[in-house]
Formats: C-alpha cells, structure tokens, sequence
C-alpha cells in the first residue's frame, strides 16, 4: 500500500520520483476554464447560470443565485446547537490567534521636517470560495472569515456550490452564520471565480478571492488575478510526519490517514530514524484504513504519494522536510522543541505527541489555509495580513527635501531619466 524508502540507499531521486505532485497535463481544464471566463466576463448572470445548471444541475436565476435570511434561518435550525456551540468555540479561537496578527499604522518624524510611514488600511470587499464537491467544508468558512473580520474588511461575501437540492449545505451556511458573512451565493467553479472577479448584474465585483477548490477553481484564479487578488493557488493537501523512537505507530498511522482521506492526491510521508517504528507503522496503516470510511481513496493516496523514508538520523529528515517543505509537518519526537530550529520551511509545524494536525483543521486557532506543493518556501499561512493593504506616506519639508536634493539628481541622471532629476532642481531653483 505504502513505500518505504530507504534515503540513504536510494537517494533524492527516488524521493523526487514519490512526492512530485501537480505535474499532470490540466491543458483540457485550462481551455474549459478560459471559455468560463471569457463568457461570465462578457455575459455576467446569464452565462454563471448557464454553467451552475451545466455543472451542478440546478437551475436558478438572478433572483435565487443569493442566499436569502429565510435560507440561513432554515440551515441554522437544521444543525444541532451542540455543533453550532462549536463552530462559536472554534471561531473565537480563530479571532484571538488573528488578533496577535494585527499591524498597527506608524509615522516617524524627524527634527528636518521629514515625516515617514506606512498607512495600514483593510480591503474593502473579499470573497470567501468554499467548496462543496466531496464534502462540506465548514472549517474552511471559519478560517477564511476570522482573518478577514479580524482585518476590518468592509464586506466579505462567499460562494459555495448548491448541491442536488438547489442549497448549500446546512453546516457550511451555519458556519457563515457564525463568523458573521455578509452575502452568500449559491454558485461554484470557475464561474464563481470570475462572478466575483468581474462582477455580473446580481454579483458586485469583489477586491480579493481567498479560499480552496478543484482544479478548475485553482486554474479560474490564476486568469483573474491581477483584476483581483488571490490568496494562494492551492493544491491537494500533505502531512509530513517527522518522528524517533519515541513516537507510538498508531498515533502516527492516524494522522498520516487524517491528510490522506482528503483525496486521492494528497500526500502523507513518515520521516524516520527508527526501523521498527517504520514497520509498526506501515502495519498500523493497514489495519486503520480497513476501519475508515474513505479507505478506497485513502489506499490509492498511500500508494501514489505517499512514503515511508528512513533517514540516518533526525537532523537528516529534518533537511529533507525542508526539501519537500510540508503544508503540515509534524514534528513526533520527545523533544520537538530541539529539532524546530533545524526547520526552514513549513506551513504550519506541530509539536510533540498531543498536537496531531486536526487540531489545527478545526479549532486550535491557527489558520488551516497553508501552503501546498513546497510553496512553504516562500508563502505563508492565511492571516490579517492578507486582508489589509499598506500606504507608504512620505511628506518632506523644503529644507529636507533639499538634504537629498543632489543625491536624487545623481541618480536619476544616471538613470538617464531627466525629467525625475529636473523635478528636483526646479525646487532647488537651479532651473
């Protein structure tokens, strides 16, 4: 079911051959996506509605394409107040981890009459994708609104696919409920991409798009972005389980069948120094997925990208964790806090046996929106900051203009742009 992979013998190849993910030909998405584009772009309503009935089989209308009060009244009454209670718990979690994210405008004065800063303002209007192919993604809504409540966004609006009964899932509208949404449309895929990109009669064009979805969503983002912002292009979701001896099997087995049950290719490798653990491991998995409810999409995910490596020790594992730089690393050693400094490169890293990656899926407070595909290199996790745009604020007096008024001419001539160097020499009055 699953490969074990010994490093040292078998080298980095090997490894690049097992983890590579995202390199399939999506050249047929690519020209459905840019003809859904194309048309929402020109046709607005006419063209969103012409594809939800095309891909979901709903027929709505401009009139229905938004969630109506009555709507929402009825999924809150159909979700039990116990789950409710939680989406509340798991929310203002959210909000007070977001909140440490904050960033406060600022503005430095100096005694020649220079003043300095940067002016932090929230987008105006975002738009939350949830998708809703597989399964509801309640979670997923929680954790793209607390930031962008967080962040002070004016209005933040959210699209989700309808399913066979012409509704969002009863628990993704209770989670939006919860985190206080303002609009809600029951529309999805591409053509909800580029709705909220460009904007139709129904839909006002939005600022930002965050949020996950198929491929055709991830393709969808690219076209827009630049008309829009975009928080990430993701891709199917990876665990990295860092562990020594002191690790227990089922424990680990658990978590590394927690990211494979998402899909068929999402990713979950075991680093290990420890040959027995290995074993127990690799046992562990199978007797776990024949328990599980998604064990055929588990068994396909474990057998294309997953791996057991076993590594000569665990500053070795911890270089090839940064190699493939995880969306999820968990670190299952007796002393994680040791080996944290030796990692570079991770979306969310989980320290010791009692922090498996769920807890951070559903209610740590950390954001769950990562990085995929060894983005960890240079993207970050969902935050405030994705919610806000910065202003650098300049204002000089003449007298400290002048201070810099030769090295600015110096410059400018050198860059053979003249005009730049005689906006300053007509202040200096040499012109």
């Amino acid at each position: 079911m699953i490969k074990t992979i010994d490093y040292n013998r078998e080298g980095a190849e090997m490894l690049q051959k097992r983890i590579k993910r995202g390199e399939s030909d999506n050249t047929s998405a690519q020209i459905i996506v840019d003809e859904i584009i194309r048309e929402v772009k020109a046709k607005g309503d006419e063209a969103v509605l012409k594809y939800t009935e095309r891909f979901d089989g709903v027929s709505l209308t401009p009139e229905t394409m938004r969630v109506t009060a009555a709507e929402i009244d009825e999924a809150m009454a159909s979700v039990s107040s116990s789950l409710i209670d939680v989406f509340k718990r798991s929310y203002e979690r959210l909000v007070g981890f977001h909140e440490k994210q904050k960033a406060e405008s600022w503005f430095e004065t100096k005694p020649s009459g220079e003043i300095m800063g940067q002016l932090i303002r929230p987008i105006e209007r975002c738009a939350v994708y949830v998708p809703g192919g597989k399964a509801p993604y309640p979670a997923s809504v929680l954790m793209n609104l607390a930031p962008a409540k967080v962040a002070g966004v004016g209005q933040v609006v959210m699209a989700a696919p309808p399913g066979e009964n012409g509704k969002i899932a009863a628990v993704t509208l209770a989670a939006a409920c919860t985190a206080g949404v303002d609009e809600i449309y029951k529309i999805g895929g591409a053509q909800a991409i580029g709705a909220l990109a460009y904007g139709t009669q129904t839909i006002p064009k939005v600022d930002k798009i965050t949020g996950p979805g198929n491929i055709y969503v991830q393709l969808a983002k690219k076209i827009v972005f630049g008309e829009v912002g975009v928080d990430c292009i993701a891709g199917p979701s990876e665990v990295l389980v860092l562990a020594d001896q002191g690790a227990r099997p089922d424990y680990v087995a658990a978590d590394m069948l927690s990211q494979a049950e998402h899909d068929e290719m999402a990713s979950a490798i075991l680093v290990t120094d420890c040959q027995e653990l290995a074993e127990a491991v690799k046992i562990e998995l199978e007797k776990q997925t024949a328990k599980l409810s998604r064990k055929d999409t588990i068994i396909k995910s474990l057998a294309d990208y997953g791996a057991i490596i076993i590594v000569e020790d665990i500053k070795q594992g911890a270089m090839i964790s940064n190699l493939i730089a995880p969306e999820h690393l968990e670190l299952a050693v007796d002393e994680p806090f040791s080996v944290l400094p030796l990692i570079q490169n991770a979306g969310a890293i989980f320290l010791g046996h009692y922090s498996p990656e769920p807890l951070g899926d559903y209610m740590a407070g950390s954001n769950h929106v990562l990085p995929t595909g060894g983005t960890a290199r240079f993207f970050s996790a969902l935050s405030v900051s994705d919610f806000t745009k910065k202003s650098e604020i300049i204002s000089f007096s003449k007298e400290a203009l002048l201070l810099l008024a030769d090295d600015i001419v110096m410059f400018a001539e050198a860059e053979g742009f003249t005009a730049h160097a005689a906006s300053i020499k007509v202040r200096q009055g040499v012109l």
